[in-house]
């Protein structure tokens, strides 16, 4: 029997939304019974098209972690009368009483801080966050997550049943933009030999203690850069300042780059380094390795469960240790070739295909009951 899925799509054009776009790339695929509504921002309606006629996009303008989420955004869901209802992350209605199923990245939200930003608020945000969290946990038919450290951490957190939760591993995959690789000129990095980090800044993601870490090193490799790639939002400027300040050399913030430019930069890297202090699934340090580029790692939360023995690790809080696993990588071309291959092994196991057909299975395990 068909039933009446929505998808909530708000965030399609975010980080997050990768994990959208490419469920509903699979489920459109994959899924010949049953019928979805797709709810996308009135910006975003050409983001994403659907190519398959049981899915339909509507329009949904209502901010998340917004007043108009929990009254409007609920209003539209109980209009849609869906017989399930996907949220991919925590934020949603809290009131809202239909069935539904809700994805959880990490819980990078209520463990961490950011400098850059006002305390208070930032404090606000958090426990507003763990109650919502909490209450996403309980409310839900079913929690999935990328990764079993995330699983463990919210069964501890939210002292939810270990079996309501499915791991949906996510995947690394070169989009099109990728596929005509440039040389790392054409990205305007100054440096022919750097080490790379990609992605948001905040906090968390250990930033400066890598900056640390690569200053030490250009005392036996005085031509090795850093490259920081990423938006300039204020996390990523903030660093800029703070490194300029303190007189640190040989480091180039890239700003926005084209998935070309991007492609280039990894394939142009030394190796990949990801100091993160807490993370859910670890994606960038998966594409590095469908490119090609050695992969060096914090220790920290899910990186090892996810990467394997495709990386080398570092303790994220020991400066010494990271410029000490990092030189390893950088000294040697053997071990580089070394891990470029378990690499490339280890970027094949994983699949947005398996991902989106667990995800399927357990709509219909939820619409089942």
């Amino acid at each position: 029997m068909s039933a009446h899925i929505a998808i909530d799509a708000r965030r399609i054009n975010t980080s997050t939304g990768r994990y959208i776009e490419r469920l509903l790339h699979h489920l459109e695929r994959l899924d010949e019974r049953n019928r979805y509504t797709v709810l996308v921002p009135h910006a975003d309606l050409d983001y994403w098209t659907p190519q398959n006629p049981r899915f339909t996009t509507v329009p949904s303008d209502f901010a998340i972690y917004s007043l108009a989420e929990q009254t409007g955004f609920k209003r539209q869901l109980d209009g849609i009368r869906a017989d399930l209802v996907h949220f991919p992350m925590p934020q949603q209605p809290l009131r809202y009483r239909g069935p539904h199923v809700t994805t959880f990245h990490d819980l990078t939200l209520i463990n961490t801080y950011n400098s850059d930003k006002r305390w208070l608020e930032y404090r606000v945000k958090q426990l507003v966050g763990r109650y919502a969290f909490r209450h996403a946990l309980r409310s839900s038919a079913h929690i999935m997550v990328p990764s079993a450290f995330t699983r463990d951490a919210l069964v501890e957190f939210g002292h939810i049943d270990r079996a309501k939760v499915t791991v949906t591993y996510e995947a690394a995959e070169l989009p099109e933009g990728a596929r005509a690789a440039g040389e790392p000129a054409a990205t305007g990095i100054p440096f022919a030999r750097y080490l790379l980090y990609v992605g948001l800044q905040p906090d968390y993601k250990n930033i400066r203690r890598l900056a640390q870490a690569h200053q030490r090193l250009l005392d036996r490799h005085p031509d090795l850069g850093l490259v920081l790639v990423g938006t300039k939002f204020p996390s990523v400027q903030a660093n800029e300042r703070l490194f300029s300040e303190l007189g640190y050399r040989n480091i180039h913030f890239t700003g926005y780059l084209s998935e070309a430019e991007l492609d280039a930069a990894y394939r142009g890297a030394l190796a990949y380094v990801f100091p993160s202090l807490s993370e859910g699934f670890g994606l960038p340090g998966l594409e590095a390795m469908l490119r090609g580029v050695p992969v060096v790692s914090s220790r920290a939360s899910c990186l090892p469960e996810i990467y394997g023995d495709a990386a080398r690790y570092f303790d994220p809080m020991d400066v010494d240790d990271m410029a000490r696993v990092i030189a390893t990588v950088v000294e040697s071309a053997p071990l580089r070739a070394q891990l470029k291959d378990a690499g490339d092994w280890r970027a094949s196991q994983f699949s947005w295909r398996r991902m989106a057909e667990q995800t399927l299975g357990v709509y219909e395990s939820v619409l089942a009951r």
